[in-house]
């Protein structure tokens, strides 16, 4: 969602939807999670009702209320990713829709639609993709200020008990877990690269 927003900001740049995307980007990156978080159970739980206020379930248990339970926590921890996937992909794409591969493309008479992504979105996923990985391998990690407002048994509240706790050995399976994941996720990346850009494909 993140990366679609930035493509329509990059593409109409100047305009009143530009404009928008950015604002809510940039509110996104500064809004401090916790905060959204508090203010978010205030208004959907304790005034509107609509959603747990707290909790985990599994969905093999109750999957109806194991949903509920994921909208708020899950929502607000891709806000920060979404509102920087939006911001990357702009700048990307406001650097890629100035080549001349571009005019090439809309000379030959391809829609718009297929030269924005088909041909200029593709060019600029590289930084996008690195970002992904980032941001993917810090979620395995877990999100420490989620877990402790929506009272979650993540990787990231574990993690801090264990080192109140000084449990060392689950201080060191945690950390490898983490660290194995954000390996896998650079791995993948990396792979992506050759898929995304036949230029940098290893042969």
């Amino acid at each position: 969602f993140g990366v679609y927003l930035g493509v329509m900001a990059g593409i109409r740049r100047g305009k009143l939807l530009d404009s928008i995307i950015t604002v809510i980007a940039n509110l996104g990156m500064a809004t401090p999670i916790f905060w959204l978080s508090i203010l978010c159970v205030y208004i959907f739980s304790l005034k509107l009702g609509l959603l747990p206020v707290q909790g985990f379930t599994w969905l093999s248990e109750n999957f109806s209320l194991a949903v509920k339970q994921m909208i708020m926590p899950v929502s607000i921890l891709a806000l920060v990713p979404m509102a920087q996937f939006a911001r990357q992909t702009r700048s990307a794409m406001l650097e890629v829709v100035r080549q001349d591969y571009i005019r090439t493309a809309r000379s030959k008479g391809l829609k718009e639609r297929a030269v924005i992504f088909g041909h200029a979105l593709r060019n600029a996923l590289i930084p996008i993709l690195t970002l992904m990985g980032m941001q993917l391998g810090y979620m395995i990690g877990g999100s420490v200020l989620i877990e402790q407002v929506f009272v979650i048994p993540g990787m990231g509240n574990m993690l801090i008990t264990a080192i109140l706790n000084k449990d060392y050995l689950l201080v060191q399976s945690a950390v490898f877990v983490i660290a194995a994941g954000v390996s896998l996720c650079n791995f993948a990346v990396d792979i992506a690269y050759g898929y995304i850009d036949p230029r940098i494909r290893i042969k």
